[in-house]
């Protein structure tokens, strides 16, 4: 008999060798043992997300959350299923920002969680915001193709 640490291990080898369906089986025994782990929430969703699963994804990542609010990437990756989901005509965006915001507040300097900050604020059409977040970005990561092609697309096409 496996422990709920094996059994979650176990489950985040899975996800890391593209199992995902086999991850879901360990974890929900890793959670039957111990409910109240938000690790086992956080990935279990991860699964969930990569299945496409994204209900059952959001309702683990806001789990993981209850269970322990410091949760970073549990925020940032709720708000991004948010946004990046097609399956769904308007998602909240308003949620989704409330998500990043809370995830940055954590962790200012979450490139990711910038840059779909600044997709979510392009969606509501908040141009001049996103700017404000792409350049946050840049700051921290010269580099950031997509954060410049974005503030391009932005300058060009939305702000004359």
């Amino acid at each position: 008999m496996s422990d709920y640490k094996t059994l979650l291990d176990d489950g985040i080898f899975d996800i890391r060798n593209g199992r995902f369906e086999d991850a879901v089986q360990k974890i929900n025994q890793s959670i039957e043992l111990k409910r109240d782990w938000e690790i086992s929430y956080f990935y279990r969703a991860v699964a969930y997300q990569a299945l496409g699963e994204f209900n059952d994804a959001l309702l683990d990542y806001t789990k993981a959350i209850q269970l322990n609010p410091r949760m970073t990437d549990a925020y940032y990756n709720r708000a991004y299923i948010n946004l990046t989901r097609k399956d769904i005509q308007n998602p909240d965006l308003q949620k989704t920002v409330e998500d990043l915001n809370k995830a940055l507040e954590l962790d200012p300097k979450f490139i990711d969680a910038l840059y779909a900050m600044a997709a979510a604020q392009k969606k509501l059409g908040n141009y001049h915001t996103a700017l404000e977040y792409l350049e946050k970005l840049i700051q921290i990561e010269p580099d950031a193709v997509n954060a410049k092609a974005l503030k391009k697309l932005i300058l060009q096409k939305y702000i004359v």
